[in-house]
């Protein structure tokens, strides 16, 4: 039986690629060389020329955040826009919650 694919994405080619999942294999760009980022299978990719949301979805995978599905669905919400982001940040800062799970907060107190 063959495994699933998940998806990896490289930031700096604002590229995505669905590969089957393997823990103990780095993944290379076939573009830039550089490594691969597994974000997860429920993941979608914002287009090439949005370069707000690539940097969006920058900040998540720096701070942690990826996109593996859950038992009722998808991964739940993420933000899409810089504006979101910055949001979810100041948030954090001001209350001392970890950035990761601000960033995934559905709404701002």
């Amino acid at each position: 039986m063959a495994h699933a694919k998940t998806s990896y994405v490289c930031l700096p080619c604002r590229a995505s690629y669905k590969q089957p999942y393997d823990r103990d294999r780095q993944r290379i760009c076939p573009s830039c060389a550089e490594p691969l980022i597994h974000v997860g299978s429920a993941f979608a990719a914002p287009p090439r020329r949005d370069r707000a949301a690539w940097r969006a979805l920058s900040v998540l995978l720096h701070a942690g955040v990826r996109f593996h599905k859950s038992c009722c669905g998808g991964p739940g919400y993420r933000p899409r826009t810089l504006r979101e982001v910055r949001e979810r940040l100041a948030h954090a800062r001001r209350t001392g919650e970890p950035f990761a799970r601000a960033l995934v907060r559905p709404e701002m107190p």
